[in-house]
């Protein structure tokens, strides 16, 4: 028995989480901002330098003692961060490590810095007092793509990280990059990641995008001499359409697909946690993730700075995401009200509800409030949406066709989950549709007074027998409207089908409208592949001759066999109705739109050609107007 419906977690509660006082076993992120935003070198992006707090100051390891106590015996994780926090010297980092290994709460300590000064010295440091601290490396992969990140000389400081990291794999300690997506990599996503995967000490990349269109002045500088940096800041903001240094989020999604694919065709992914990959590939399969841009805990962070203010994300912009003050604040539950009548944070939270309706809520996890903040600034938010969108089909796409992975770049098909969507045995059934031999039992088969075809005769979702063209009442078990399309599927193209639907109004019921739709089921990754780039062909071939209300959707999703538990990569062709149009236009034109599609199917064929009607996307060389690149 097949069954399929659709059933989805509504409202923004589902999507949106934040600190809850009463929660006391989730661990609260903590980001102390050792040196707030003074730094060793002058990164033209660096978005902790626009916030142009006073610098100087360091946080206390008595401050990092004092958050601990506000929040009364909870797990915290805390991840000591910059500005750059190895600039506060060996012994001020010393006293905090001694401290936070002293609070029995902390559950993980990390260290994210840019590697300038990291030595023989500080690791020994590391090893001592922390010795399972977690490193970070910025690092925006190969020397070309680090040309926006310079020293106050408007020197590269690419050669002495990349001496850090070879130290780092010398020392047998691992760590994780975070690589900023500028132009200086867009079209080189394979070099750049097997650059990093080059060096032995890299086990984790994450790429994270520059979405600055809305930046259009300089950091502000100290001093009367203009620093070369800084110069070369001002030049870059100086283009059209926002800095240099920004991309739009379409060519961020591409470089993320390109990425992916190379991440598992070289099998980098054998060593190397990708995101935002990994948190993709984890939604997609129905699990959780800690990466706040897939989960639902928003926005949860706690950021100390030195002079004791606290705030949220340290990537939303000051004053506004100002929380309160350490010295002022008396227990956690002062800073979750704080967080949760933020302002800046609700304005974030309210970007989101156009998520509750959205077909992809349950994978894509609403994104990040701060990015929404800025692309609503730039009126952006489509674009937003889109890329993600995108990012999740391609994805989605490399998983059920890893054999091909230029499937990543089909347009057509786009990642639709139904949910639930199963069969009490799906390898048995598929095994069954090609042995003619096999016993077929006579089934029910009953028909509702609106078309439906089940066991019971009602209409809307019922149990139902799976069966196949060998068994004697297969023609009778489909329903008459969706038969050109399922007839084609099966006799034509030799496919399987495992779910089918003529379409059904249910005028006068509480149902909603059912579509036409054809489920397909692939006997192995390559006919899967040919079928999907046959279907994508297909579709784009019919799309001129379809009625105005009606439109064809090709969607990937996963049958889940009750038996076993396994998932297996299914496709769904569906006719819909289109943008504008009602039910009563869909239903009056669906036989004539299948007519249409069906006569595309039979021009087509899963043997022609592996490739779709999407084009491909190019290798490229990074555009002007960004600093000369150099040599390691």
């Amino acid at each position: 028995m097949h069954r399929s419906t659709e059933r989805h977690r509504d409202g923004i509660e589902q999507l949106y989480r934040s600190l809850d006082s009463d929660d006391t076993g989730t661990a609260v992120s903590v980001i102390v901002k050792v040196r707030g935003e003074t730094c060793d070198i002058d990164c033209l992006y660096c978005y902790e330098k626009r916030k142009e707090a006073p610098g100087g100051a360091r946080v206390s390891a008595a401050q990092i003692g004092r958050l601990a106590t506000l929040f009364r015996g909870r797990p915290l994780a805390v991840e000591i961060h910059g500005g750059e926090p190895l600039t506060a010297g060996t012994e001020h980092i010393a006293e905090i490590l001694r401290e936070l290994a002293a609070l029995p709460t902390v559950v993980r300590v990390s260290l994210q810095t840019n590697g300038v000064l990291l030595d023989e010295d500080w690791l020994d440091l590391f090893e001592e007092l922390c010795p399972m601290l977690q490193i970070g490396i910025s690092l925006d992969g190969d020397a070309q793509g680090n040309a926006w990140r310079v020293g106050y000389d408007g020197k590269p400081v690419y050669p002495r990280v990349a001496r850090a990291l070879n130290l780092l794999a010398e020392r047998d300690r691992s760590v994780g990059v975070i690589a900023a997506v500028t132009p200086a990599v867009l079209g080189r996503a394979q070099d750049v990641l097997d650059h990093l995967a080059g060096f032995g000490s890299v086990n984790a990349v994450s790429f994270v995008p520059c979405f600055d269109t809305t930046i259009r002045r300089p950091t502000a500088a100290t001093g009367r001499r203009a620093l070369a940096s800084r110069l070369l800041q001002q030049a870059a903001v100086a283009s059209d359409g926002g800095p240099a240094w920004a991309i739009h989020p379409d060519e961020y999604a591409e470089f993320v697909l390109a990425a992916t694919a190379h991440w598992i065709s070289a099998g980098h992914f054998a060593r190397i946690k990708l995101e935002p990959a990994v948190s993709t590939i984890r939604r997609l399969r129905g699990l959780g993730t800690g990466f706040c841009h897939f989960s639902d805990l928003k926005c949860d962070h706690v950021t100390l700075y030195p002079d004791g203010r606290l705030g949220s994300c340290d990537e939303l912009p000051w004053p506004q995401a100002q929380l309160t003050l350490l010295d002022t604040t008396n227990d956690q539950r002062e800073i979750t009200e704080a967080q949760q009548g933020s302002n800046l944070l609700n304005q974030g939270k309210a970007l989101m509800n156009k998520c509750t309706t959205c077909d992809y809520r349950s994978t894509c996890g609403g994104g990040c409030v701060a990015t929404r903040w800025r692309m609503n600034l730039a009126s952006d938010q489509d674009a937003y949406c889109d890329y993600r969108m995108r990012m999740i089909d391609g994805i989605a796409a490399l998983l059920a066709q890893p054999i091909h992975p230029d499937g990543a770049w089909c347009r057509t098909l786009r990642w639709r989950p139904r949910t639930p969507n199963s069969m009490r045995d799906v390898a048995g059934f598929a095994a069954r549709w090609d042995d003619r031999t096999a016993p077929r039992e006579t089934v029910r088969l009953h028909t509702s007074s609106h078309g439906n075809i089940n066991t019971v005769g009602r209409p809307g979702i019922h149990e139902a027998d799976d069966l196949d063209p060998s068994h004697p009442q297969w023609r009778d078990a489909i329903e008459p409207g969706v038969w050109p399309l399922v007839h084609t599927v099966t006799r034509r193209w030799n496919l399987i089908t495992y779910d089918s639907c003529e379409g059904h109004a249910y005028a006068g019921l509480d149902l909603d409208p059912a579509v036409r739709k054809v489920g397909i089921l692939a006997r192995d990754q390559g006919e899967y592949t040919r079928a999907a780039a046959a279907l994508c062909r297909a579709a784009t071939a019919a799309a001129s001759g379809l009625p105005a209300s009606v439109t064809v959707t090709l969607g990937r999703s996963e049958l889940t066999c009750e038996t076993t538990g396994a998932a297996t990569p299914v496709l769904d062709l569906a006719l819909q109705p289109a943008a504008g149009h009602g039910w009563e236009d869909y239903f009056a034109h669906l036989d004539e739109a299948t007519a249409v599609f069906a006569d595309a199917l039979c021009d087509e064929h899963p043997s022609l050609s592996l490739a779709c009607s999407c084009p491909l996307p190019t290798r490229r060389t990074p555009g002007p107007g960004q600093p000369e690149a150099v040599s390691p």
